[in-house]
């Protein structure tokens, strides 16, 4: 299981460095990115990704919920109802049940790519105001060690969070 640490960082150099000091700890590189304002050049700190960036995944989980609920329903009502007097079985609920599934996550992930990632709303005045947002997922045994190492060596960062828990292999 993986943890994600924020870092609010106040410029590029301290990013640069931090990245560094995070590849020297055996950070993947994979587990590290950055978001700043736009038009900000980050050198070879990695950009935050689109799923980072927005709510997709979020969105996702949603519609494949919704869409799953919504077909097994017309699922049932179909069954009790049957169109023209045609005999229907419950393969029609678990057949419409995986439609509405894949047209829920369909929808609901390109309606979420353009949504905001609602847990970095807190980070969005200080990014716009030119501070960098450090993203770095770690295994849960090593925060500890990856936060002091970073308050040790930048006092200037500012540790603002620390996500519950995540897939080892996001």
């Amino acid at each position: 299981m993986r943890r994600r640490l924020y870092f609010l960082l106040p410029n590029v150099n301290t990013a640069k460095q931090v990245f560094n000091e995070l590849l020297l700890a055996r950070i993947d590189d994979q587990h590290i990115h950055a978001l700043a304002r736009e038009g900000t050049s980050l050198g070879d700190v990695p950009e935050a990704t689109l799923l980072q960036k927005s709510d997709t995944m979020h969105g996702v989980i949603l519609g494949l919920l919704v869409g799953g609920m919504t077909g097994a329903l017309a699922g049932v009502v179909t069954v009790l109802f049957p169109p023209s007097g045609l005999a229907m079985g419950f393969g029609v609920i678990l057949a419409l049940s995986v439609l509405g599934a894949c047209v829920g996550l369909w929808a609901s992930g390109l309606i979420a790519m353009n949504v905001p990632n609602t847990r970095l709303q807190s980070f969005a005045k200080a990014v716009d105001e030119g501070k960098i947002l450090m993203i770095v997922d770690i295994p849960k045994t090593q925060v500890d060690d990856v936060a002091d190492m970073v308050k040790k060596h930048h006092p200037q960062a500012d540790m603002r969070g620390l996500e519950p828990g995540m897939p080892a292999f996001p």
